[in-house]
């Protein structure tokens, strides 16, 4: 994407005392803290005008009590439903929305942000200009969450998804200095999480296809995402947990050969959820999956899909959903 010079120009020579008036928390500790951030090693003051960029990204500061903290959101408007429902609506409204469109360097600079929350192709973006490397060159810092190290750069770091977000949870409280949040937050989540494993029903867990969209061929959840771990969690399989890819485009005879028993339908604003099922129930492949047969279809909410801290609650309901059909 194209921008002005002269903006770029002004906003490195300004960067530096964007938000200076701004006072952090009292006893916040030392001016700054270093980070282990995608394989690179970062010292970060205490941010001032903070910006993340869509729901996983955006709860993650929720999650830890810091909607006063950031100067605002990027959300596209694909989420304005799942933003509606979520648990966070107050803070959300309490926040400046920057932007509905994708991440960019011009928001982020018009916002005389002083650091960035994003995930790396889930906001950062080569294509698009908006890259940790290229903000740094203006003054601003970034955090790319720990999931998305797994696709970035030419030494890719695979950590696996709720391990990520434990990660991440624990590194924001550090940079925020909220240490004590984010290890109560953490230990909440682990905890649920180990009464879900300790909770696993008896026998064959149930096959799940995790359905995002596409007609041709269907867009799904790999085993680097939290719908992966949400599936887990619950007792069900993944379909395509044995793929060791993130979102991801697969084949439908793929599908077909699985039978999976359910369907797992993200719901977003691409498209209504009732016209996604209405498809894969009208799709011939799939006619005699046990899914459809028996027309066990869950909706999982966007905000629940992508990582973040209500992964945990996701796989709560889950299974109780799977508990209910019998599985």
């Amino acid at each position: 994407m194209k921008r002005s010079m002269p903006i770029v120009l002004a906003c490195s020579l300004l960067l530096a005392g964007c938000g200076a008036d701004v006072a952090s928390e009292a006893g916040a500790g030392p001016d700054t803290v270093t980070i282990e951030n995608c394989g690179k090693t970062i010292d970060y003051p205490v941010p001032q005008r903070a910006v993340a960029y869509d729901m996983s990204a955006t709860e993650r500061m929720f999650a830890l009590g810091l909607a006063d903290r950031m100067r605002g959101i990027v959300m596209p408007s694909t989420t304005e439903g799942p933003v509606s429902r979520s648990p966070y609506r107050a803070d959300y409204e309490s926040v400046e929305t920057l932007s509905t469109d994708v991440l960019s360097r011009e928001v982020v600079i018009g916002a005389e942000a002083d650091w960035v929350l994003a995930g790396w192709q889930s906001g950062f973006s080569e294509e698009r200009g908006v890259t940790p490397a290229l903000l740094d060159q203006v003054g601003i810092q970034s955090y790319m969450y720990t999931e998305t190290c797994y696709n970035y750069g030419t030494d890719p770091i695979t950590v696996p998804p709720l391990e990520a977000l434990y990660t991440d949870l624990e590194q924001l409280g550090k940079i925020f200095r909220v240490e004590d949040r984010a290890e109560r937050l953490i230990a909440d989540l682990k905890a649920r999480a180990a009464t879900l494993e300790r909770n696993q029903p008896d026998g064959e867990p149930a096959r799940v296809f995790v359905y995002d969209s596409g007609t041709d061929k269907p867009f799904t959840s790999g085993a680097q995402t939290a719908p992966n771990v949400i599936v887990s969690l619950a007792g069900g399989r993944n379909i395509v947990g044995d793929l060791d890819e993130r979102w991801t485009t697969i084949g439908w005879e793929s599908v077909v050969d699985a039978a999976p028993e359910v369907i797992t339908v993200v719901d977003y604003g691409d498209q209504p959820v009732q016209d996604k099922i209405a498809f894969l129930k009208s799709f011939p492949p799939l006619a005699e999956s046990p899914a459809v047969r028996n027309d066990r279809f869950y909706v999982l909410d966007y905000g629940e899909a992508v990582s973040g801290p209500r992964n945990i609650e996701a796989a709560e309901k889950f299974g109780e959903y799977l508990r209910s059909i019998g599985r």
